[in-house]
């Protein structure tokens, strides 16, 4: 038989081997060489490390790391809302109740000289935000970037018991959340804030009554805020140990009066972030309300000898915090400032 028509030309059979031949090393290099993490990826690594530092209770090295974000890429959203972060926990310290970790309010100062730069640092995130989004760069993770920008501004808002203005900026944000959940689902950062929404939502509802017929608030569910909240503090990239915060402060109040869980949370963030008074000093207030009144005074003590003479702003606030707490608990005694 006359095999010869049936036979590749030589130059087709060439090309089929290094095809074959560069198919298969592709593959294999494909699995010795992952590929190469984008700048965003580098970018929220190192902010990971300002953020733990921020919760460790050390502000100014955590707003050090995301000014070298910035300085990196200066278009990008990321170092700005990371340090507008920052500036947020510097306004919570110096007007915030930290006595009681059900309280959110803050009363004593409606401004604080933080606000104007923290006001122009959402307003450069969300514009750097939308601007890449408009692009279509990163589309999904920028509207998360966006709306937790909306959520910080809502944060500031609540902590001043503006009701309105709280709403609003808490729409916003779970418009730009809800679109980068429905762009990626991975992106688990995003349920703390739709959480969080979800949750005051429903459990204030003589406000959200009048809200909605001003400005269309959407309903909330408290049962499902609980669940997302839970689900950033377990899995969270950027929101992990704020979302174990919020969550902890949740169950701590009347609504809920899970105490245990709040403890647990607490004493979680505490051997994570030991050289943060605020930790000893929540889980002090808590066990208080549980009536252990031993733990509770042995707790203010330390946190209020621990702090005697410190400089960071952090410290200080839990100096006045811890010393507010033994006055109200003993009055006839003296505690210095």
């Amino acid at each position: 038989m006359d095999t010869a028509r049936f036979r590749r030309p030589p130059f087709m059979r060439v090309l089929a081997l290094l095809c074959l031949w560069f198919s298969v090393n592709a593959g294999a290099a494909a699995r010795e060489a992952p590929a190469r993490p984008s700048e965003d990826d580098e970018a929220r690594a190192y902010g990971r490390r300002g953020l733990d530092l921020m919760m460790d209770g050390d502000l100014n090295a955590a707003i050090e790391i995301f000014h070298d974000i910035q300085k990196k890429d200066p278009q990008s959203p990321l170092g700005y809302l990371l340090e507008a972060d920052a500036v947020w926990w510097r306004i919570y310290y110096a007007t915030a109740n930290l006595v009681d970790p059900d309280v959110f309010a803050a009363t004593d100062l409606p401004t604080t000289p933080h606000d104007c730069h923290f006001g122009d640092l959402l307003t450069i995130t969300i514009e750097k935000s939308g601007a890449r989004i408009h692009s279509g760069e990163d589309v999904a993770r920028n509207y998360l970037y966006q709306g937790m920008a909306y959520a910080l501004r809502a944060r500031l808002e609540g902590l001043r018991d503006r009701d309105l203005p709280t709403a609003r900026a808490g729409k916003k944000m779970r418009t730009s959340l809800l679109k980068a959940l429905e762009l990626d689902s991975n992106l688990t950062d995003a349920y703390l804030g739709v959480g969080i929404y979800n949750y005051f939502v429903d459990t204030l509802s003589a406000i959200v009554k009048i809200l909605r017929f001003f400005i269309g608030l959407p309903g909330g569910s408290r049962i499902e805020g609980l669940k997302q909240m839970q689900l950033a503090a377990e899995k969270g990239d950027l929101t992990r140990a704020e979302a174990k915060f919020y969550l902890a402060k949740d169950f701590s109040r009347p609504s809920e009066r899970q105490f245990d869980r709040s403890l647990q949370l607490f004493h979680e963030l505490a051997r994570e972030y030991p050289h943060n008074p605020l930790w000893p000093m929540l889980i002090s207030s808590l066990q208080c309300r549980m009536g252990h009144d031993q733990e509770c005074d042995s707790g203010y003590r330390v946190v209020y000898l621990k702090t005697a003479g410190k400089k960071t702003e952090v410290e200080q606030a839990l100096r006045r915090a811890a010393r507010q707490a033994l006055q109200r608990r003993h009055p006839q005694e003296q505690f210095a400032e």
